[in-house]
């Protein structure tokens, strides 16, 4: 089985880190393109490790860069088949780091960005133990219509858009939204008037807020 790696930003505080947080990029990127949010995460979570993971395999969109699953069919079955695909690894991946810090998954948060929200919002409630927190940017709950008979916890989610997105409309998060409160997932959303596929300084700190009540 591929094993995840990538950066990390150590603790403000130093020492053993006490809270995890992991950061999924989106297509085409890397560990590298959400690794720079961990200083000003830091801010509030001192005490937090951060970590971004490369997404499994090169993007078969572009000539550099990572992807999670293939965007090129993006019908509903096939992304379904992508992320059911990358899920295993993430959970593989979350479960070592868990044991290496010696931390539970309570202690655990995960953030994504677009296709990164994507595995975020998959895989959060299909794993047994709750994590802290799930923070959304930019991203879709593929296919919603699955939660109501596949989820097991119920992990709080926070999710951002911009209402200028062309990547990935805005109409995802509340799709996201009605599917999440469906299942009795505690949810909360921001829409930054004017942003496109991107994340903005006053998301950022509601998402900052947000990770810090979740780990707090």
């Amino acid at each position: 089985m591929v094993q995840l790696e990538g950066p990390y930003f150590a603790p403000r505080a130093g020492g053993a880190p006490k809270k995890l947080v992991v950061l999924l990029h989106g297509l085409g990127a890397d560990g590298h393109d959400l690794i720079g949010l961990a200083p000003e995460l830091a801010r509030r979570l001192p005490e937090a490790a951060f970590f971004a993971p490369d997404a499994p395999w090169p993007c078969d969109m572009a000539p550099f860069g990572r992807q999670w699953f293939s965007l090129q069919d993006r019908r509903p079955e096939s992304m379904l088949a992508g992320v059911q695909r990358a899920a295993p690894l993430l959970d593989a991946y979350l479960d070592r780091l868990l044991e290496r810090h010696r931390l539970t998954a309570a202690d655990l948060a995960l953030l994504g960005f677009s296709q990164g929200t994507m595995m975020a919002l998959h895989l959060a409630p299909r794993r047994s133990e709750p994590l802290a927190g799930v923070l959304g940017y930019s991203g879709a709950l593929v296919a919603p219509e699955r939660l109501e008979r596949e989820v097991v916890s119920r992990p709080p989610v926070m999710l951002v858009h911009g209402d200028a997105d062309e990547v990935v409309p805005v109409e995802a998060l509340f799709a996201a939204v009605a599917a999440l409160q469906r299942v009795e997932i505690p949810v909360q959303w921001l829409v930054r008037p004017g942003l496109g596929h991107a994340i903005d300084p006053v998301g950022l700190e509601a998402g900052a807020r947000f990770l810090a009540d979740m780990l707090g």
